[in-house]
């Protein structure tokens, strides 16, 4: 039981951070800053977590059930991080310095592994197949046919 508060928590909090995208996303896009800036990825990057924002936090209440969505957003958080430190890299290789600070690769980082810590352990094939709601009969069949 303590395990899947620790993951209802991680999830309230990285989805909260996520959805908190949304400010700045809707921000840029009023002011046209992505294109003043030449930063036409910003936005879309921006609306694509704070959708997994949102989705993480109608995950919290059965996080079992929504495994593969939290595997997709520690993953893909991961994934981002590692393209940060590569374009980090060539950068500081061509005499250029990035945005992106190394705090930034290490904290996106750290929210994708910790996604992938707190993920759930698979369901059994029981526990899929049957729902909340499902009733289970409590009348046995009688061996003798009678």
């Amino acid at each position: 039981m303590k395990r899947e508060r620790t993951v209802q928590v991680v999830l309230v909090l990285v989805g909260l951070l996520y959805l908190a995208w949304t400010y700045p996303l809707f921000e840029s896009l009023w002011e046209s800053n992505w294109l003043q800036n030449h930063q036409d990825a910003f936005p879309m990057f921006m609306s694509v977590n704070a959708v997994l924002g949102a989705f993480l936090l109608l995950a919290v209440k059965q996080p079992a059930r929504h495994r593969s969505l939290i595997a997709f957003g520690g993953w893909s958080t991961l994934a981002h991080a590692f393209t940060m430190t590569i374009m980090s890299a060539e950068a500081w290789s061509n005499g250029m310095h990035r945005k992106d600070s190394p705090q930034d690769i290490v904290i996106v980082g750290g929210i994708g592994l910790l996604l992938l810590v707190v993920l759930p352990a698979k369901e059994s094939a029981a526990a899929r197949t049957e729902g909340p709601h499902s009733v289970r009969s409590s009348v046995q069949p009688n061996p003798a046919g009678t």
